[in-house]
């Protein structure tokens, strides 16, 4: 089984589009754990609405192209996400393969682990929450992540939920 880490992120009905992934997502991967959530400021140009950003950690025995777009592709596509020339526009669900085990993959369409971690708060914080002993570019997540200052507003009772979700759905 593959450990994986999966970015998730959402600023169109959050509140209703996360937890459906959760639970679509639960269906093909084994979730272990739920970063806490954050709002976060949309990236990009244009007025659209703050994003809700967190991690999803599991296992798998799925390849990674396969749980990408076999996968977390589908479950976008269920939820309504339509993919445009914008890559920031905004979006019922945005899933994201973070990383997969400690492979290193550059392929195309795919590139493990995502190199935007480095730049991105929303997805560093909430990985050295659920993975800490994650490196990335041989430096420790949590040590990376301390470094960005991006605005994170923590959602302690949206992610309190989304844990709940979890546990009660756990085998």
């Amino acid at each position: 089984m593959a450990r994986v880490c999966i970015g998730v992120g959402s600023n169109i009905e959050p509140e209703t589009h996360i937890p459906r992934a959760l639970a679509l997502l639960q269906e093909a991967v084994c979730l272990t754990a739920v970063s806490t959530f954050f709002r976060t400021p949309a990236l990009g140009a244009g007025d659209q609405p703050e994003y809700v950003n967190g991690v999803f950690g599991g296992t798998t025995r799925l390849a990674p192209r396969a749980l990408k777009f076999g996968v977390l592709r589908r479950i976008e596509a269920q939820l309504g996400r339509r993919r445009e020339a914008d890559r920031y526009a905004a979006r019922s669900i945005d899933l994201d393969l973070l990383c997969y085990d400690d492979l290193a993959l550059v392929e195309d369409g795919l590139c493990l682990p995502d190199p935007e971690i480095a730049r991105r708060a929303f997805w560093a914080v909430p990985l050295c929450e659920v993975a800490p002993e994650f490196m990335i570019r041989g430096e420790p997540i949590c040590r990376l992540a301390a470094r960005l200052h991006d605005p994170l507003e923590p959602l302690p009772d949206f992610t309190g939920r989304l844990r709940a979700l979890l546990h009660e759905r756990m085998p």
